[in-house]
């Protein structure tokens, strides 16, 4: 592809957005308003299907669409960075250095892994209850492993991380969402219709109906798209060299 044709489809990409920008923001409500009734209407379906956390109804009841395009972006970025990052033929891998690390951060970094991992798993877990969820607790259990890397090293990294498996679990994360959403198709009613489960008691753990286990997966999803995303950028910057040692 040429500049000349790559600068026409930033024209007419950019001419897209803008149009819809414009169109958008000529929709907006009032400046000054001191509600929206938006807002009333998402507490109040939050509290019919028992999610206590409204952000967590918006984005898994209420928008569950939406969520699903934000996760399809997601997972489309990884892919892209992966098919980029890949090794390329004039590049060779070189065994990674052992690193020297100062004790107190060895000793502070092994101390806060696994309090960072169980809060990340929290965070995700308790999505519907409190604010959090998938998306902020899968990017700190994700942080949490690569704090081996500053407290450790690669290596050791390396061994709590095995890229195949998180891969897989980022494709199966990503696929059980769209499943999710499926059955309530099959079961007669809309795409991602948060009527398959029982809503449960409020304020409790299996409370929300299908949103605990939407969370879940999205949980799944980031976690699993963080690690490859950050072993890419890593392997480029540890182990992968040119051919001529730079």
């Amino acid at each position: 592809m040429n500049r000349r044709l790559r600068l026409w489809l930033l024209a007419l990409g950019g001419a897209g957005l803008g149009t819809l920008l414009v169109a958008a923001c000529l929709d907006l409500p009032a400046f000054g308003r001191r509600g929206h009734p938006y807002g009333e209407r998402a507490v109040r379906a939050s509290l019919t299907r028992h999610t206590a956390n409204v952000i967590s109804s918006v984005n898994f009841d209420q928008r569950a669409y939406d969520t699903l395009g934000e996760m399809s972006i997601l997972f489309a970025a990884v892919l892209g960075c992966v098919v980029l990052l890949r090794q390329a033929r004039d590049e060779h891998r070189a065994a990674p250095l052992p690193a020297e690390v100062a004790r107190p951060v060895r000793r502070y970094a092994l101390l806060v892994v696994p309090v960072a991992l169980v809060t990340g798993l929290y965070v995700i877990a308790h999505g519907q209850l409190s604010p959090g969820g998938g998306f902020q607790g899968g990017v700190v259990a994700a942080t949490a492993l690569h704090l081996l890397y500053l407290g450790a090293d690669y290596r050791a990294l390396e061994r709590v991380r095995p890229i195949g498996v998180f891969e897989v679990t980022d494709s199966l994360a990503a696929c059980s969402f769209v499943v999710l959403g499926l059955a309530g198709v099959l079961a007669g009613t809309a795409f991602l219709a948060n009527t398959l489960l029982p809503y449960g008691t409020f304020n409790t753990l299996s409370s929300g109906g299908l949103v605990p286990l939407l969370n879940a997966a999205i949980g799944m999803e980031v976690a699993s798209a963080v690690v490859v995303l950050l072993a890419r950028f890593l392997d480029q910057a540890v182990e992968i060299k040119e051919e001529n040692g730079s």
